[in-house]
């Protein structure tokens, strides 16, 4: 059942995904080239909507998704849809925020944890939405890493939760890279996050019993990977510089890597296998921790 249901993502992804490009044509949803944007023609941005309305007709249609799916659809859907409202109109950082930390705290509503691992998770799971974003600056980088991160869930956990989802974002990925074809857009991006930061948390919580809060930070940050390690350091160095967090700049690390001439396929091989060796190190400590 879960193979059936990742090939019909998978085609979700390769047949949705050019229509999706057509409307974004059509209601002047485009990525226009200037300032840090290094690609050179206008791209459609309507790759979000086909990872969003894919999930949902999987978790419709699915005869048992799991206790936690109608709590990240509904998540994932504030998620998406403040990402959009931002891509046809820029929102102030801090009300996109606001959005995401209350769909954490609503995900994790049911979780019968103790008061810092809700916190933890809490701050995780925003921080994980917003740093899949903050990656998202070149040819299929978040969806790679996406596609990694849902990967080794699907060793490691619920194969009939994480083998669709990495096949419905394997069909969106050949339309993004290795040149783009369409974008993510904010509304993509941080869609890509929420979900797998929030269906890790279901999975890994009954593994926090008796954990001490450094051990979990630790675990989440590892697991988080290059997403949450290349967030944090940026914007530390936003801070240390007087800037704010969410100045936008090109110090991420696909972008210093970039500018080193290394080639994009290149850059993209580094970082999937630095995130895929991060969180195999998380999940070795998760399951030896004690």
């Amino acid at each position: 059942m879960a193979f059936f249901s990742a090939v019909l993502n998978f085609m979700w992804g390769i047949i949705a995904t050019p229509v999706s490009m057509k409307l974004s044509r059509t209601f002047r949803l485009m990525d226009v080239p200037g300032g840090r944007k290094k690609h050179s023609v206008v791209t459609p941005r309507g790759a979000g909507i086909v990872l969003w309305t894919g999930y949902l007709l999987w978790a419709l249609v699915n005869p048992n998704p799991g206790v936690e799916v109608p709590y990240v659809a509904t998540g994932a859907t504030l998620v998406f849809l403040i990402g959009y409202m931002d891509d046809m109109h820029s929102l102030p950082p801090l009300r996109r925020l606001a959005v995401h930390i209350l769909t954490a705290a609503w995900v994790i509503l049911p979780l019968s944890v103790p008061m810092y691992q809700r916190i933890l998770l809490l701050f995780w799971i925003a921080g994980c939405t917003n740093a899949y974003n903050f990656v998202d600056g070149m040819d299929g980088l978040a969806l790679s890493i996406s596609f990694v991160t849902s990967y080794m869930a699907f060793r490691e956990g619920n194969p009939y939760t994480w083998l669709p989802f990495c096949g419905l974002i394997a069909g969106v990925l050949l339309w993004n890279f290795p040149y783009a074809q369409t974008f993510l857009g904010d509304g993509g991006a941080t869609l890509l996050g929420y979900i797998c930061s929030a269906h890790l948390a279901w999975d890994m919580y009954p593994r926090f019993f008796g954990i001490n809060p450094l051990a979990m930070a630790i675990i989440l940050l590892l697991i988080g990977g290059v997403p949450v390690l290349d967030t944090l350091c940026v914007m530390t160095r936003r801070i240390l510089s007087g800037k704010s967090p969410f100045y936008p700049d090109r110090r991420h690390a696909h972008h210093i890597l970039l500018d080193f001439r290394l080639l994009k396929w290149q850059v993209l091989c580094l970082l999937v296998f630095v995130h895929a060796a991060l969180a195999s190190l998380g999940y070795y400590l998760l399951f030896n921790e004690r």
